[in-house]
C-alpha cells in the first residue's frame, strides 16, 4: 500500500520518541500507533535481565489506559529513530489477536510502505525488542 501523509507523521512521532527516550540499554526501540480517528499513542521498550516489554506492547497498554480498543496503524523504529523495524513474532501474535485489521509501516526510511499485519512474513531473528 502507498504510504500516506498521516503514515509519515506516525513515523515522525515514533522517531521523535526514539531520539528523545532511547538513550540507554533499557530503552532501545520506540513505537507509535494511530486510531482511525487520528489519536496517536507512543511508547518505548523496557529491557531488563528478567525479561522485558516490547515497545508495541507498551503502546497497546498506553492506548488501553485511555479507553482505546481499536488501532489502525503502527510503526516501530530502532537505532534512535534511524531505522524502521517490523514487530517481533511475539508482538505480531498479540497484535493479530487484538487488532487483526492493523496496518504496519515497514521498510527502509527512504522506501517505507504499509502492509496488513497478516501479510508480514515470519521473523527469523529476535525482533524489535533488541
Amino acid at each position: 500500500m502507498t504510504i500516506r501523509d498521516t503514515d509519515r507523521a506516525l513515523v515522525q512521532a515514533a522517531t521523535a520518541v526514539a531520539k528523545l527516550r532511547c538513550r540507554s540499554q533499557h530503552h532501545t526501540v520506540a513505537s507509535a500507533a494511530r486510531t482511525a480517528g487520528g489519536r496517536v499513542f507512543t511508547g518505548v521498550n523496557v529491557q531488563h535481565a528478567t525479561g522485558g516489554a516490547c515497545a508495541e506492547l507498551v503502546v497497546i497498554g498506553t492506548a488501553a489506559t485511555q479507553g482505546v480498543t481499536a488501532l489502525e496503524t503502527i510503526v516501530t523504529v530502532a537505532d534512535r529513530g534511524r531505522e524502521v523495524v517490523a514487530p517481533c513474532d511475539r508482538c505480531r501474535q498479540v497484535l493479530r489477536d487484538h487488532f487483526p485489521e492493523l496496518r504496519v509501516i515497514v521498510g527502509p526510511m527512504d522506501a517505507l510502505r504499509v502492509v496488513p499485519l497478516a501479510e508480514l512474513p515470519a521473523e527469523t531473528g529476535s525482533g524489535s525488542a533488541d
